[in-house]
């Protein structure tokens, strides 16, 4: 475990590498809990109980409980990929008693996307911590023949009709990931989009559909019965959910590396010793054995930054994806 630490976060562009930041070097303590916020805090989820965004956020929600004596509950607010919450946090008072358990699409894609979001992402919100990442996977129904990503090439390219490809929501991570692995290959591959993963499951293990692209966890339960086949990883490295399952990169796709991930964000102007003091507990917190191992069974890594560290990773992000979603032409209204 402790190699993650430092393992570098599978990014491509921008110097925030957040896997190099070292959860130890993180201050905590004395001087950070007479910094914390007082009163009960709330960490909003923008996504359903039961999900894995809605498990992470009442796991670190519990220690960060046992560790502060701080009330600390999780309230969700599902809807429109996580904005919903995103923007009640950032319209909330800036005194460290509210978080918000953010994704990608919620904050980098809401930003891109979005003709008319009600927040701004950088302006609106301050890090506090990288929590975990999970990574994309390729997958297809069990009865097509293919096992490697060369199979796939060779099947997508002499059936282009047929390499359409599922994704859980549209305008996400995983839709604009699929665009990036269609053009890899020369191949129009045109977006599936289905309302959430189960439906998209259900229909590829059946055949309905042929290609899936979602997160590692959507998957991976499915994979390991037999229902559906993951074909590559979209990690650096393989992830530690799934060690025996090889990535893009060293399936001879390199470029095809980006993993997805949530954070924590507190409102813009909340007082940075505040934020200092929540990232820190935060920190402590994902060094916590037991949370550690139920990141991983999730299908995701544990993870931990500074707030200066994750404000760089998503400046990245923005720069990495920005001409993606600009070429593909979508835009939510």
């Amino acid at each position: 475990m402790q190699k993650l630490l430092t393992r570098r976060l599978a990014t491509t562009s921008g110097p925030a590498l957040l896997g190099t930041v070292a959860l130890g070097v993180l201050p905590s303590g004395p001087r950070a809990q007479g910094a914390l916020p007082k009163g009960p805090v709330r960490i909003l989820v923008g996504f359903s109980a039961g999900g894995s965004a809605d498990v992470v956020g009442r796991l670190i929600a519990e220690k960060f409980r046992e560790r502060t004596g701080l009330t600390t509950v999780v309230e969700n607010k599902p809807g429109v990929s996580g904005v919903i919450a995103t923007e009640a946090a950032a319209r909330a008072a800036p005194d460290g008693n509210t978080m918000v358990l953010a994704a990608m699409a919620s904050t980098i894609m809401a930003k891109l996307t979005f003709t008319k979001l009600p927040y701004d992402p950088q302006k609106d919100l301050a890090p506090v911590s990288l929590v975990s990442t999970f990574q994309l996977v390729l997958a297809v129904t069990p009865s097509l023949p293919i096992a490697t990503m060369a199979q796939f090439a060779t099947w997508a390219k002499a059936n282009p009709d047929k390499a359409s490809f599922g994704v859980p929501a549209v305008g996400g991570h995983s839709h604009f990931f699929g665009l990036m692995l269609g053009k890899t290959l020369g191949v129009d591959m045109q977006v599936v989009p289905y309302k959430g993963s189960a439906p998209m499951i259900t229909d590829l293990s059946s055949g309905q559909l042929h290609v899936g692209v979602s997160a590692l966890s959507d998957f991976l339960a499915s994979h390991k019965a037999g229902k559906v086949r993951i074909i590559a990883t979209s990690g650096q490295e393989r992830s530690l959910s799934a060690p025996d399952l090889p990535t893009f990169t060293e399936s001879g796709f390199p470029t095809l590396a980006g993993d997805g991930w949530l954070a924590l964000y507190a409102p813009a102007n909340t007082p940075p010793a505040t934020i200092a003091a929540l990232s820190a507990e935060m920190g402590a917190v994902l060094k916590t054995p037991d949370v550690r191992e139920r990141i991983v069974l999730l299908g995701m890594d544990p993870r931990g930054s500074t707030p200066a560290g994750l404000a760089e990773f998503d400046e990245g992000e923005l720069k990495r994806w920005q001409p993606i979603v600009a070429a593909s032409g979508f835009k939510v209204e």
